[in-house]
């Protein structure tokens, strides 16, 4: 799994406990941390920012059709830090000690 493919994973995931659970737990406040994170990092990317956090907030709604967008934007010049790979890498964690971790298959 590249680091695009992890981010993207993770706010899917996220994304999907948030329209299950009930309640605000652990996986959807580090889904919010990484997703603020994303979206902020967009923001910088100039004209182009805008467009990507309208992919990004699209694929929160509908991944399966906004995947493939939002890894080319995730790919177009975004540099993956370790602030966002560590917030993607600790909603997976966190889904997966629940016990609800789905895998996100794409292109």
């Amino acid at each position: 799994m590249t680091e695009v493919e992890l981010v993207a994973t993770a706010l899917a995931t996220g994304a999907a406990a948030g329209l299950t659970d009930t309640s605000r737990g652990v996986v959807h406040d580090l889904h919010a941390a990484l997703r603020e994170a994303v979206r902020r990092r967009l923001s910088g990317v100039g004209v182009r920012g805008g467009y990507g956090v309208r992919v990004l907030y699209a694929y929160e709604t509908d991944p399966d059709v906004w995947r493939t967008r939002l890894l080319q934007v995730l790919a177009s010049g975004l540099e993956m830090d370790e602030e966002i790979l560590g917030a993607a890498r600790a909603v997976l964690r966190a889904e997966r000690r629940k016990g609800h971790i789905t895998a996100v298959v794409g292109p």
